[in-house]
């Protein structure tokens, strides 16, 4: 399970976030027993999780009154 990526600001720019998603994904990989990762992104993240590979489904909706969309990556 992925929970929230978050990195401070003052390490943002460095692509932290995304290596730490690629080597989760790594991770999830090696289990074999799982053929897809889904996520919530809030909605301004949606380029940033595309980049890694995560396709959008389903259309926008609010969760904790923060625009998110379901996102999923097949492994």
């Amino acid at each position: 399970n992925i929970g929230r990526v978050l990195v401070k600001k003052k390490h943002r720019g460095k692509n932290l976030g995304k290596k730490i998603m690629i080597k989760s994904i790594e991770h999830i990989k090696k289990d074999k027993t799982q053929n897809k990762i889904e996520l919530s992104a809030q909605k301004y993240l949606i380029k940033f999780y595309s980049e890694i590979g995560f396709k959008k489904i389903g259309e926008e909706y609010l969760e904790d009154n923060i625009p998110h969309v379901k996102m999923i990556l097949k492994i």
